[in-house]
């Protein structure tokens, strides 16, 4: 599957993003310039709508005469990301603030086409660490994020409050979770999680979800906070067993993948 081609992967893709990661444009900015002017063809037709879906493997599309494709071979990378990093790319407030995110680790050692495709497996919030994998394979990516598929991710949990055993039960039993945000009330039930207490202020939880802040906000649902939140673990996948310090990454395979996530 790593050597196929990532439109038969990914199925339908919005113009803008298959422009974004073909690797030709320096920017987001130089992408929407170049389909606003005309400048772009997909199958011989002038298209000025960003938004446009198609799907990569049965169009060709043209900028100025160039055919311009996806990244051909998928990479894959295992990050042990470290504090202080965002999941995602720098907008011009967030480089205002001076933020920092995971992608800029892998600029240097990548060329533009396989940066500009590069996409983290779920979200770590910025205050979180540990495992986390970067890959070009949008399909990799739904199948361990989409909850169906159950994929379990164990996280180190260390709290401000010391844990109590009824705090423990309610996140085992399922936890009632309440999102505030941007002015909307959004509340659901968590699925019982598996929690071993490592010491009276830290345990060790695995869930099969992955909605926005999870952890921190069930743990906020049964009157404690999180005071440090590390992921452990994806499935069969240990971040320990590859030595890696905070900030440093490996490249590893679809195989290894497949075999430590997804072997039943």
């Amino acid at each position: 599957m790593a050597g196929e081609d990532r439109g038969s992967i990914i199925g339908k893709i919005r113009l803008h993003q298959f422009l974004s990661k073909c690797g030709y444009f320096s920017s987001k900015e130089e992408v929407k310039q170049a389909i606003w002017s005309g400048d772009i063809t997909v199958n011989g037709k002038i298209t000025k709508h960003i938004a446009f879906e198609f799907n990569p493997s049965t169009r060709i599309v043209m900028y100025r005469g160039i055919e311009l494709k996806l990244p051909e071979t998928n990479i894959y990378f295992l990050l042990n990301k470290p504090v202080g990093c965002i999941c995602s790319r720098l907008n011009s407030h967030e480089r205002e603030l001076e933020k920092k995110s995971v992608y800029e680790l892998f600029r240097s050692d990548v060329s533009a086409s396989v940066y500009e495709s590069l996409v983290t497996v779920g979200r770590l919030d910025e205050d979180t660490t540990g495992l986390l994998l970067v890959t070009s394979d949008g399909h990799l990516v739904n199948r361990i994020t989409k909850p169906e598929n159950k994929v379990n991710k164990s996280y180190k949990v260390d709290c401000y409050d010391l844990l109590s055993e009824s705090q423990l039960v309610s996140l085992r039993e399922g936890v009632e979770v309440v999102v505030n945000d941007h002015g909307s009330t959004e509340t659901y039930r968590a699925l019982p999680a598996i929690v071993e207490l490592e010491h009276d202020h830290c345990a060790i939880v695995t869930i099969s979800e992955g909605k926005k802040r999870q952890i921190r906000r069930m743990f906020t649902s049964i009157g404690n906070e999180v005071k440090h939140l590390h992921r452990l673990s994806t499935e069969g996948m240990i971040l320990s067993d590859y030595n890696l310090n905070p900030g440093e990454y490996c490249t590893i395979t679809l195989e290894d993948i497949e075999r430590v996530i997804f072997a039943s």
